[in-house]
C-alpha cells in the first residue's frame, strides 16, 4: 500500500504557492488554505481537477480526515 500525500504536500511537491494553485483551480486562495486544513469537504470535481494540476493521481493525495 502506498503512502498518500497531504493536499498542501501535493500542492508543494507540484511547485506551486497557493496563490498559482488557486488560480489554476480558478477558486479563492482562502478557499484552497480551508481545503488544505480539511480536505474531505472538497467535491469529487475539485478532487479531479487538483489531481491533474499536482500531476498526482488522485489515489496519491489523502482528502480524508486525520485519524
Amino acid at each position: 500500500m502506498s503512502t498518500k500525500i497531504s493536499l498542501k504536500a501535493a500542492r508543494v511537491n507540484a511547485d506551486l504557492t497557493l496563490d498559482e494553485a488557486s488560480k489554476l483551480l480558478e477558486i479563492n486562495r482562502n478557499t484552497l488554505m480551508k481545503w488544505e486544513k480539511e480536505p474531505w469537504i472538497i467535491s469529487a470535481l475539485y478532487m479531479d481537477k487538483i489531481s491533474k494540476i499536482y500531476n498526482l493521481s488522485i489515489n496519491d493525495i489523502n482528502f480524508l480526515p486525520n485519524k
